[in-house]
């Protein structure tokens, strides 16, 4: 990766996290490309006037040791692109375990690779319903909805996820589990002091030794003092290495705004309707499953995959024929389709999923991540077919795990957003080479993303205004 003057490079652990971060950095007047891998010298030449660059990565859903052989060259490829600072952009609900998507393995392997006092972490990102205070972690249920907000520990969803289960609310806790590194804590009350004194805060926690440092957040207002604080240690020579959601890339496009760095922009064209819309979701999330309900209710067509048969015989075309053939029929006659592998983790084909894997001995996070391939790779597989024969405007991948691999299969190299839709899922536009998708509007959605009528949105292309 060539040298640039870069603002900002991350690494984002699933898909959909890291068009999160791709949104509000554009939001901040900051021109960025998503990347399915780290781009070189050639890649980038195509991209001009970049101030940002990320990758979006699958370590989420991996043990340690995959993560090790996958995140010491990107990180180190980041280290090297002369960017001021490098993210390593993780789940607003910090979703991880020391088996699974380990936030700490993650920290242990920068924390080799970049010098700097300290990494900081900011989980908070109250614009996304995500709120830090004295260190515990709250979260809304959905971003961009009006659901109820929970301590993580106790939150709906969260609370009882499938592989990363959130059993403690207080990150440093949390963190404690996956790293023998050191985390102090900048509270709600030290970053609403005077720049000077929550400086002089922040040094002495840097003073008693504390290696990574959890900075509390509870109101939108507080980003840029936040942003202004990490930059202070941040140059091209030796970038600040950072953890945490896309309240990074908030925290430093407010603090640069308001520097007068940028100039975030302030009138975006409507990307209008866009019917019929082809919905791919891998999500087993009930905010998801709420999402398809209402769509099936409200005109959409339904197409489930048989998820065992995909388990037991792979996600070529040949298999995947007769979903790309009714799918392809669906749209023709103008019809809206959502194509899902099931829409919740208690549902009966979620049943036969685990019965193929019974007897192999494999625990829930090799599940998830084995399902994730296959089915993200059969949802792509089929988008990718379809389009081939049917021209759309735009389609819609919904679930975290799942979208890194769809994309892959799709052909997608990278995207650059249009417009932001729905908070922490933005629109955008695929760039493809070889591939049908080139040039096509895609939003990817996690799988806590929108408000019920999502999809009826997404087809409507509404802009959010702020």
């Amino acid at each position: 990766m060539e040298k640039s003057e870069l603002l900002l490079a991350y690494y984002g652990d699933d898909f959909t996290g890291s068009t999160d971060a791709l949104e509000f950095l554009n939001r901040a007047g900051v021109k960025t490309a998503l990347f399915i891998e780290p781009p070189g010298p050639e890649q980038l030449s195509r991209y001009k006037d970049l101030g940002a660059i990320g990758v979006a990565g699958m370590s989420r859903s991996m043990p340690p040791a995959e993560m090790e052989e996958e995140l010491r060259p990107a990180f180190t490829a980041l280290r090297n692109s002369g960017a001021r600072h490098v993210h390593y952009k993780v789940c607003s609900t910090f979703d991880s375990s020391p088996v699974t998507g380990s936030i700490g393995k993650a920290i242990d392997i920068a924390a080799e690779i970049f010098s700097a006092p300290f990494i900081p972490l900011l989980v908070g990102a109250p614009v996304l319903g995500r709120y830090c205070t004295f260190g515990n972690l709250f979260a809304r249920m959905g971003i961009g909805s009006k659901g109820a907000i929970h301590r993580l520990d106790r939150h709906p969803s969260m609370s009882r996820h499938p592989v990363t289960p959130a059993g403690e609310s207080d990150l440093r806790l949390h963190l404690a589990r996956q790293t023998s590194k050191k985390t102090g804590l900048m509270d709600i009350l030290q970053i609403v002091l005077p720049e000077e004194e929550a400086q002089k805060e922040l040094q002495e926690l840097i003073r008693q030794g504390k290696e990574v440092i959890l900075f509390d957040v509870l109101y939108q207002d507080q980003m840029a003092g936040i942003g202004r604080l990490l930059d202070a240690y941040a140059s091209p020579r030796q970038p600040l290495f950072s953890v945490g959601s896309s309240g990074i890339e908030m925290a430093l496009g407010s603090f640069w705004a308001q520097k007068g760095i940028l100039n975030p922009p302030t009138n975006r064209s409507n990307p209008g309707k866009a019917e019929p819309l082809l919905v791919a979701s891998g999500s087993c999330s009930p905010v998801t499953a709420g999402q398809i309900s209402w769509a099936v209710k409200n005109g959409f067509e339904e197409i489930a995959l048989d998820t065992a048969a995909v388990l037991s015989r792979g996600s070529t075309t040949e298999v995947l024929k007769e979903y790309i053939q009714n799918t392809i029929k669906l749209l023709n006659e103008g019809k809206s389709v959502i194509l899902h592998t099931n829409s919740g983790a208690d549902t009966p084909g979620a049943g036969k999923t685990r019965e193929v894997f019974s007897g192999n001995g494999p625990d829930e996070g090799m599940i998830r991540e084995k399902t994730a391939q296959l089915f993200g790779t059969a949802l792509g597989n089929i988008v990718r077919a379809v389009i081939e024969m049917v021209p759309l405007k735009r389609i819609v991948v919904a679930g975290g795990d799942t979208s890194s691999y769809a994309a892959r299969a799709m052909g997608i190299e990278a995207v650059e957003m249009i417009a932001p839709l729905s908070p922490g899922a933005p629109l955008c536009k695929a760039f493809a080479p070889g591939s049908a998708a080139d040039g096509i509007e895609v939003n990817f959605k996690g799988g806590q993303v929108g408000s019920e009528n999502y999809f009826g949105m997404l087809q409507e292309g509404r802009y959010r205004q702020e």
